[in-house]
């Protein structure tokens, strides 16, 4: 039966100066880094599509990523694999004194609670001065992530709307200012500024209402294209192309496409 043992060592192989795989052995953390962001990514797409064959198979290429840098980063003498495994059963540990140590914790928000209080002990115990309570949230997050671990950060110290409500008309206020800076001809700088408010509302809407935004994103991607890929199969049954049509046609032909379903 294959182990961690053998998949570290297969690594240790392929990194192999002299017997090694040439594409692996080129490869640093810089250039490693995309593929551990895909592999995150077509993890989630497999849980999206409840495809649990394929979440075996993607976690498995999530994991060579995982071992992948632990096995560079032992070449260049930082860490070592064992390492990275202490380092999370420590963390584990710490961060739920409720199930390790003799603090209640009833509901996932009091988890989350104690979660942001022990994370920002350990800040304050490295040296870290900033004690905002924006403090911590990492800039290399995708933005949208980003823009929730924020809202959840200042939500947590009482910065929140008391429902869905207000965060829709906020929503619409923000649609309003785009409309207006539009109509006064704006450049790039200020609607950059206004339609990233509007984004950012977005993602505190989908907070509000329980929704996962980037499961809500993926879906509607996956919508549009479903629904495009019909129009054009549309089109070339009636004999022409997609391309060339008046919008009018293509936007008949989209509401065909949205019946269809």
């Amino acid at each position: 039966m294959s182990n961690i043992n053998e998949l570290l060592a297969i690594m240790a192989r392929l990194r192999d100066p002299e017997n090694g795989c040439p594409w692996d052995v080129k490869q640093d953390f810089d250039s490693i880094v995309p593929y551990t962001i895909e592999e995150a990514y077509e993890v989630a797409d497999a849980v999206d599509r409840k495809d649990y064959a394929a979440l075996c198979d993607e976690l498995g290429d999530l994991l060579l990523q995982v071992v992948f840098h632990a096995r560079m980063a032992e070449e260049a003498g930082h860490f070592v694999f064992a390492d990275v495994v202490a380092a999370i059963c420590e963390k584990l540990t710490v961060r739920h004194p409720h199930v390790f140590g003799n603090v209640q914790a009833d509901t996932a928000e009091e988890v989350l609670t104690n979660w942001e209080a022990i994370k920002r002990r350990e800040r304050e115990a490295d040296g870290e001065i900033d004690d905002s309570a924006l403090a911590g949230v990492a800039k290399g997050l995708p933005e949208w992530q980003r823009a929730l671990k924020l809202q959840r950060r200042a939500a947590a110290v009482g910065f929140e709307w008391p429902g869905v409500e207000p965060v829709l008309d906020k929503l619409a206020e923000e649609i309003g200012e785009v409309r207006e800076e539009l109509g006064k001809g704006a450049d790039k700088g200020r609607l950059t500024d206004e339609i990233g408010d509007v984004l950012f509302v977005c993602a505190n809407l989908a907070r509000h209402a329980g929704v996962d935004v980037s499961a809500a994103l993926r879906h509607a991607n996956a919508k549009f294209e479903r629904r495009f890929r019909r129009m054009e199969k549309l089109a070339r049954e009636a004999g022409g192309r997609l391309e060339g049509q008046s919008l009018q046609a293509q936007e008949a032909l989209w509401q065909r496409a949205k019946r269809g379903e």
